[in-house]
């Protein structure tokens, strides 16, 4: 009687693990799969944000370059006109 029970047992684990199995293949069905070759991968997307970071570095390098030159200029014209008069430099 007992072998019986574990025979009871073993049947109801495997039909359970087949309704189980059987449910997840069905979910599984439904979705759309994209083929591996189309999906973009880990490194795609860390590349693709490392490059939009480096865009926007050479951007903020430029505008800084930019900015410096022109107070590099403004103090320059400062200095000239502490030596020389104004109407000279016009």
């Amino acid at each position: 009687m007992a072998s019986s029970g574990y025979l009871q047992a073993a049947v109801l684990l495997l039909a359970v693990q087949l309704i189980c199995l059987g449910a997840a293949d069905a979910d599984h069905e439904t979705g759309t799969v994209i083929p591996a070759e189309s999906r973009p991968c880990v490194d795609c997307h860390a590349f693709e944000f490392m490059q939009r970071a480096l865009q926007d570095l050479k951007k903020t390098a430029f505008n800084l370059d930019a900015r410096t030159e022109t107070l590099v200029l403004r103090a320059e014209r400062r200095a000239l006109c502490d030596c020389m008069p104004v109407n000279s430099l016009r």
